[in-house]
């Protein structure tokens, strides 16, 4: 869509929330949906989930990766702790 003095584009094929979370946990489509809450208009996954997944995880690259993305949710959302 082109208007006056602005271009809007969207990606094609953008990975849904759900697909991200599989991807960075190298978890099951089941093991994600189990875990994801929704908190307003937004789907979220509780940090006790990410932190159980850190200390049971057998792959140690995935590990890693939950455990950067717990720290990032928790330094921009700092409020979701305990939820």
């Amino acid at each position: 869509m082109i208007q006056a003095n602005k271009a809007d584009s969207r990606a094609a094929n953008v990975p849904t929330f759900l697909k991200k979370l599989m991807s960075i946990t190298g978890m099951s489509e089941q093991w994600v949906v189990t875990r994801i809450k929704q908190k307003g208009d937004s789907k979220c996954i509780p940090w006790k989930s990410l932190w159980d997944l850190i200390l049971a995880h057998p792959d140690t690259k995935k590990r890693v990766d939950v455990f950067a993305l717990s720290i990032y949710g928790l330094v921009i959302f700092p409020k979701a702790l305990g939820t």
